[in-house]
C-alpha cells in the first residue's frame, strides 16, 4: 500500500514538472507521414490567435528514422492569415552530420528536429491562421523532385512565446 501510495505521488510530482517546463509552448501539433513524405502530400495546421502585440517563436519539427537519404531537407511553407494573405517561404534545413548520422534530439532511430521558421514574429491580426507545409526536394539534375521523401515519421508545427 505504502509503495503504491509512493508511486503515484512520484507520477503526480513529474507530471507537474513536465508541464511545467513546457509553459512557453502557445500550439503545438503533429501529423503523422507514415515514414513516407509524398510530394503532393501538405500538411496543414489551422490555429486561431488573438495576440497581435507580443512576439512569438514559430517552430517546423521534424521526426526523421536513418532511412532519410538526405542530408538536407527543403519545404514551402505558406502561411495563410485572417484576411486571405499568404506568406510564402521556401526554407532549406541541414538534417545529418557530415557522417550521416542525423542531427536532432532522441536516443532511438527516430530523432526529432526543431526547426526554426520564423523568430520574433507578430501575428499582424486576429484569427484564424492556417500553415500548410510541403516537401520540395529535388535530386541533383533532377527537375521534377522527390516523389517520395522516406524516412519522415512526423511533421509538427509549434509556437512559443518569447521570453
Amino acid at each position: 500500500m505504502i509503495l503504491r501510495k509512493n508511486k503515484i505521488i512520484l507520477f503526480f510530482i513529474m507530471s507537474v514538472f513536465f508541464i511545467s517546463c513546457d509553459e512557453k509552448r502557445v500550439f503545438d501539433e503533429y501529423k503523422e507521414m507514415g515514414g513516407v513524405w509524398k510530394k503532393e502530400d501538405v500538411k496543414r495546421f489551422v490555429f486561431k490567435q488573438e495576440d497581435t502585440i507580443n512576439p512569438y517563436n514559430l517552430f517546423l519539427n521534424i521526426r526523421n528514422t536513418n532511412e532519410y537519404p538526405f542530408r538536407n531537407l527543403f519545404v514551402i511553407v505558406n502561411l495563410k492569415q485572417p484576411d486571405n494573405l499568404v506568406k510564402v517561404d521556401t526554407l532549406e534545413y541541414l538534417m545529418t552530420n557530415p557522417d550521416g548520422s542525423l542531427l536532432g534530439e532522441g536516443f532511438s532511430d527516430v530523432k526529432e528536429s526543431k526547426l526554426w521558421y520564423q523568430e520574433k514574429f507578430v501575428f499582424k491580426q486576429k484569427g484564424e491562421y492556417v500553415l500548410e507545409v510541403q516537401q520540395a526536394l529535388r535530386e541533383t539534375g533532377s527537375v521534377s523532385g522527390v516523389e517520395e521523401l522516406k524516412g519522415v515519421t512526423d511533421i509538427g508545427f509549434r509556437i512559443e512565446k518569447v521570453k
